[in-house]
């Protein structure tokens, strides 16, 4: 199989996934740090090596609008954004979810404000849980790539049509530069079918779409919603298990465990910062600490049953995230402590909430998590939501 190899961005490696996915519509609205994807794609058109509409919007709102236009006529749509501009279109999202449109767009996770901030943290997606999205969270910029193509794949599939959001850390993976490996074009082809769906205006056919309900029919409708997305566990499964057959790679579908088998202490993560507790986690072990780091790929649909296969031998599980729902706890921690409490587990769980507003999480931030967790393990007081490298002192000790 020939591909190729190129030395890009996180943005870059998106829109090249995008490319390859032979994407007809693309709306855009530039907003840092997203920007990069748009920009390229459109040079793209330009130079006719993809040939897709590129429309110019005047509004985040308006891009997705466009999106679904396109999709509404049986067209492969695209778009992209970031913080601010995610919550800007969030009116839209429901209304794409809702409209059973398979999306995909990209999103630059970034800081919301107030105060304001271009730099980055995962609050602008997950405060957007419930829009009825499917929501991954890449690692680096192979992934960014793979995941573009995967994407539609997910989408599209004729028992889930349902838009998809795939996250990307902003800054630390948008615009930091790596190797990726391209694919070539009739590889992709082979495995991404041209998009063909009942779901749009048909002269032929006429239906009506995007249409009103009543209180008798509504909650029909929003079942089925459910069922797809939950339908999508197993569909995304099999398309990362092609993926992996047909290009060599694959990550592991709903989620990633690394060094998690006999583990006692696990950490959960969602994005880049995992390969930072890799690196930790393999000189834990060198100590002779069973230590091991999940990460979660999919947050919608959530990935319980793998959760608690994985966390299973654990004696204590931390959740690092770059969120807070404030006056409580971590989105994710709530999400996977739900998991947990259903399961019937009892273990202990904490949640250290970190890299606020694009804060740096070091390894010895890290490491202080697997210390802190251990000491748990072994029976010490210790507060549930830890803020790190805050600069104060959040235990009170």
């Amino acid at each position: 199989m020939g591909t190729s190899k190129v030395f890009v961005s996180g943005n870059e490696a998106a829109a090249i996934g995008v490319k390859l996915a032979r994407a007809h519509v693309i709306s855009a609205y530039p907003i840092t740090p997203q920007t990069v994807v748009v920009e390229r794609l459109s040079e793209m058109v330009e130079a006719g090596e993809l040939k897709a509409e590129f429309i110019h919007v005047e509004s985040e709102h308006s891009a997705m609008s466009a999106a679904m236009g396109a999709s509404a006529v049986g067209a492969r749509a695209f778009t992209a954004t970031s913080s601010q501009g995610l919550l800007y279109m969030a009116e839209c999202l429901h209304y794409a979810s809702g409209g059973r449109f398979p999306i995909v767009m990209m999103n630059a996770n970034r800081s919301l404000a107030l105060p304001w901030s271009i730099y980055g943290d995962q609050r602008d997606s997950l405060s957007l849980l419930d829009s009825g999205w499917l929501q991954v969270y890449v690692e680096d910029a192979q992934e960014s790539l793979d995941m573009m193509i995967q994407a539609y794949a997910i989408a599209e599939h004729k028992e889930v049509l349902t838009p998809v959001m795939v996250n990307l850390d902003g800054f630390v993976l948008t615009h930091t530069y790596e190797l990726v490996e391209v694919p070539r074009q009739e590889d992709v082809d082979e495995f991404l079918p041209p998009f063909d769906t009942e779901n749009k205006l048909d002269f032929e056919n006429p239906k009506n779409m995007c249409f009103s309900s009543s209180p008798s029919d509504n909650m029909e409708f929003k079942y089925q919603q459910h069922k797809a997305a939950l339908k999508a566990s197993e569909v995304i499964k099999k398309v990362d298990q092609s993926y992996r057959e047909k290009f060599g790679r694959g990550y592991g579908g709903l989620v990633d465990g690394y060094r998690c088998d006999d583990a006692e202490i696990i950490l959960i993560t969602l994005g880049s910062i995992t390969g930072t507790c890799r690196v930790v986690v393999d000189e834990l072990r060198s100590q002779g600490k069973k230590v091991g780091v999940l990460k979660i790929r999919f947050m919608r649909p959530f990935p319980e049953k793998e959760i608690l296969d994985i966390t299973r031998g654990a004696k204590v599980i931390g959740v690092l995230e770059k969120d807070i729902s404030f006056g409580y706890e971590g989105t994710v921690y709530t999400n996977v402590n739900s998991a947990l409490i259903k399961s019937g587990r009892i273990i202990k769980s904490y949640n250290f909430i970190a890299g606020l507003g694009g804060r740096d999480i070091s390894r010895e931030d890290i490491k202080y998590m697997y210390e802190y967790l251990e000491q748990a393990a072994s029976g010490a007081e210790k507060e549930c939501v830890k803020f790190i490298n805050l600069g104060v002192d959040t235990d009170g000790e």
